[in-house]
C-alpha cells in the first residue's frame, strides 16, 4: 500500500505525482502503471456508453 493508493480516480496525474514527491509525471505513470490502468479502462467504457459508436451503412 502506498500514499498514492485510491487516488487515481479522482485527481489529475499532475497532482498526484507533486504529492508523491516526482517532479513530473513520468516517474509516476512508471510506478503507478498498474493502478493506472484500470481507472483509464474504465474512463474509456464510460466515454464509449456517453458516445456510442456510430454505425456505419
Amino acid at each position: 500500500m502506498t500514499c498514492a493508493d485510491g487516488v487515481f480516480g479522482t485527481h489529475r496525474l499532475e497532482d498526484i505525482a507533486r504529492l508523491v514527491g516526482h517532479s513530473g509525471t513520468t516517474v509516476t505513470e512508471t510506478v503507478y502503471r498498474h493502478q493506472l490502468k484500470p481507472v483509464m479502462e474504465e474512463g474509456a467504457v464510460v466515454m464509449d456508453e456517453i458516445f456510442p459508436a456510430k454505425r456505419r451503412p
